[in-house]
């Protein structure tokens, strides 16, 4: 019988990993999906709330939060993957590569929120 769990690129290669270690990659990717969330609440709450912020330097922040949690969603998936095939095929584990994206992005968002503040609103 072929296995039903998708995707089938994982799932049909190697061994079964113990499940304790399954279960711990899932919630890493769970943890990277909760960041995500948070960038893009964040990137909600800049545009939503009533802020004093220049408007361009607001926006672009923003955009920045929203660029970052794409990124982390997206990498999210991909390091559950390659982690889950290392394991299944016994290799060492893929060194993890979503926290520079979270830092470089909050950095540039929080940079042009400070910027923003200084510049404040155009009167």
């Amino acid at each position: 019988m072929t296995d039903p769990r998708l995707p089938r690129s994982v799932y049909r290669s190697g061994d079964e990993p113990d499940p304790r270690f399954s279960l711990a990659n899932e919630r890493t990717f769970l943890a990277w999906i909760r960041t995500a969330l948070a960038f893009l609440a964040g990137a909600v709450a800049l545009e939503a709330l009533a802020t004093p912020l220049h408007p361009p330097l607001r926006l672009a922040a923003a955009l920045i939060l929203v660029a970052t949690a794409i990124a982390l969603v997206v990498e999210a998936w991909v390091g559950w993957t390659r982690t889950e095939r290392a394991m299944r095929h016994g290799r060492p584990l893929p060194p993890p590569v979503s926290a520079l994206p979270a830092a470089v992005g909050l950095l540039a968002a929080a940079v042009l929120v400070a910027m923003g503040l200084v510049l404040g609103t155009p009167a």
